[in-house]
């Protein structure tokens, strides 16, 4: 990590260790901050690709449409001129914890805000009418990895910004409030019937065999789907599941508040563009806490938005402590400049 973002993220963690709890983490709380190195699958990175053809591939990594022109020009004075590059950045992160204002990507930490956001619960029914609901808090991170590892220095196809803490659902009050999320997302109640989740089961198989379809954007593939974009699952499977749905919910959630930007596509190529309404095909996600998904499976190690956790989700849920983080891959066309 290069020196200057060493020392901002320092200072930052100082400043929240102020208001942390006695210790810096409580009994309940725990995690670590991911390697950069040993913790990341920097094959998620592929393919690259000049214009719409690919120069670099390992495994078999999917990828979606490339602008097709190899050639690029971007406005100034003079304009410049470029190569049409694509890649995928692992850019940001998403964290799912047990307990309110616990944070595992900063190894544990808890903060003592005075205030009391909703809490991790599961409920069981009867088995009369059994089903399994579950509530977690999510965080977002800007994770520009690739740029705090310094391996491209001042390029503008890398987002150029530290580690930080974006988004904490503990002060969004839609998050735990399943009535007022219903009054400020409206939307939500028009895929709240049998076939709009229907055809999120066609979402699921198209997630793990290829990728998401696009069209379908309420869907959350094998995990349910997008909306609510609230913190309740009502059909609660497991950890790996729900999480990943929460994460997935939480990335909607801030490209509709214009946090999030797409970053693909030819009209992204000299910068970002808003897009409230995400695309799910230009994300990938890697498990990094508690368990980091490094592991090949078919040659891969990160999954699309949506792809099924059966297989590579197996022991990744330790018993007793349920917190996760997942590295998101966004998708990245950008010119290139040759001057």
């Amino acid at each position: 990590m290069k020196h200057g973002h060493v020392a901002r993220f320092a200072a930052a963690l100082a400043l929240v260790a102020m208001t942390a709890i006695p210790g810096a983490a409580s009994a309940n709380c725990t995690g670590r901050f991911p390697n950069l190195v040993t913790d990341i699958c920097w094959r998620c990175v592929l393919p690259l690709s000049v214009g719409s053809a690919h120069i670099a591939n390992i495994g078999g990594q999917t990828d979606i449409d490339n602008p097709g022109n190899p050639v690029c020009m971007c406005d100034g004075i003079p304009p410049k001129i470029g190569l049409t590059l694509g890649f995928w950045e692992p850019a940001q992160l998403a964290e799912v914890p047990r307990d309110p204002f616990c944070f595992p990507t900063l190894g544990g930490l808890t903060l003592d805000t005075g205030s009391q956001p909703g809490r991790h619960s599961r409920n069981t029914k009867t088995p009369e009418n059994y089903t399994s609901t579950a509530f977690y808090q999510t965080h977002h991170y800007t994770f520009p990895a690739l740029y705090v590892l310094g391996v491209l220095n001042d390029d503008p196809c890398l987002v150029q910004h530290s580690i930080d803490i974006g988004f904490i659902t503990e002060y969004d009050p839609t998050w735990s409030d399943p009535n007022l999320s219903s009054w400020i997302n409206p939307e939500s109640l028009l895929f709240a019937n049998p076939v709009a989740l229907a055809a999120c089961a066609g979402d699921c198989v198209a997630s793990t065999t290829s990728k998401p379809v696009s069209s379908l954007y309420w869907c959350a593939g094998c995990q349910g789907s997008i909306h609510p974009m609230q913190g309740f699952v009502p059909h609660h499977t497991g950890g790996v599941t729900t999480s990943l749905l929460l994460a997935e919910r939480l990335q909607a959630k801030m490209h509709k508040l214009n946090v999030a930007w797409q970053y693909h596509g030819s009209g992204a190529l000299c910068g970002p563009r808003i897009n409230p309404i995400m695309d799910r095909q230009a994300y990938k996600t890697q498990m990094v806490y508690p368990i980091p998904n490094t592991a090949k499976v078919n040659g891969k190690c990160c999954q699309n938005f949506g792809e099924s956790s059966v297989v590579w989700g197996a022991g990744k849920e330790v018993p007793l402590r349920g917190d996760f983080a997942y590295l998101l891959f966004r998708k990245r066309n950008c010119c290139m400049f040759m001057y």
